[in-house]
C-alpha cells in the first residue's frame, strides 16, 4: 500500500473559500487539490493502491479537520484540480455542520483531528518516510516490501512541533532530487520511483527478497 500525508496548512479547516481563487484566499488549495489528485489519477483509471490523508491545520482543534481517501473505494475523482477541490470543499463544509466522521463521498471520509497524534501515529506505519527537499536519496532508500508511508507538506514547510514530530520519530528524510518541486511533483516523482521498482525488480523488489 501507498499511503500518503499532505499537511496543509492555510487552507481553511470550514472550506469557507471560493474555487474561483483557490491559489490565493483558499489557502494554496490549488495544490493541495493538485497533489491529491496526482496521487491517484492514471492515464484511464485510479491507482487502487494508494490512500491520501490531508490534514488541515490552519486552526487549532476543534476546527482542524483530516481527509482520508482509499482508492480501492473512492469514486467522483477527476484529473482536474477545480473539481478535485470541490470534492474536498464540500467535504470539510458537510463537516462543519456534522462534526463526527463521516463519508461524504465514496472513498472520501471526513472528521475533527488533533493533527500532532494524528501524524505521530503516520509516522509509525511500515515504510514512513518524510519527504523534504533537504533529504537524502529517495533512489538510495530500500522500501518495506509492498509499503511506503509518506508525509508531504504544501508550499510551506512543516511547523515547528510538526518539525520536532518528525524529527523525534527518526523516519529517513529523503528527497525526489535537487530542485525544490511543487507537492504534486514530488508525489509523482514517488510513484515513478516504485512504479519502476515494481517494474524492474530494483531496490524495493530486493528489499522484500
Amino acid at each position: 500500500m501507498r499511503r500518503f500525508l499532505l499537511l496543509s496548512h492555510r487552507v481553511p479547516p470550514s472550506g469557507s473559500f471560493t474555487l474561483n481563487d483557490l491559489a490565493g484566499g483558499a489557502g494554496r488549495m490549488d495544490e493541495i487539490a493538485r497533489a491529491v489528485s496526482t496521487a491517484f489519477t492514471l492515464s484511464n483509471d485510479l491507482r487502487r493502491d494508494t490512500e491520501v490523508a490531508v490534514l488541515f491545520v490552519a486552526e487549532a482543534p476543534p476546527a482542524a479537520r483530516r481527509i482520508e481517501m482509499a482508492g480501492a473505494r473512492l469514486r467522483h475523482l477527476n484529473p482536474d484540480e477545480r473539481s478535485t477541490a470541490a470534492l474536498l470543499k464540500n467535504a470539510l463544509v458537510g463537516s462543519v455542520r456534522y462534526p463526527a466522521d463521516f463519508e461524504s463521498s465514496p472513498g472520501l471520509r471526513v472528521g475533527p483531528v488533533d493533527p500532532l497524534p494524528y501524524l505521530a501515529e503516520f509516522l509509525r506505519r511500515p515504510g514512513a518516510i518524510w519527504l523534504s527537499e533537504d533529504g537524502g536519496p529517495l533512489a538510495a532508500w530500500a522500501a518495506p516490501a509492498g509499503e511506503l508511508a509518506a508525509v508531504v507538506s504544501d508550499p510551506y514547510d512543516p511547523g515547528s512541533e510538526e518539525r520536532a514530530a518528525l524529527l523525534a520519530s527518526g523516519v529517513p528524510k529523503l528527497s525526489v532530487g535537487p530542485r525544490s518541486l511543487r507537492t504534486s511533483q514530488v508525489i509523482d516523482a514517488v510513484h515513478r520511483e516504485l512504479d519502476l521498482r515494481e517494474a524492474t525488480g530494483g531496490p524495493a523488489a530486493q528489499n522484500a527478497a
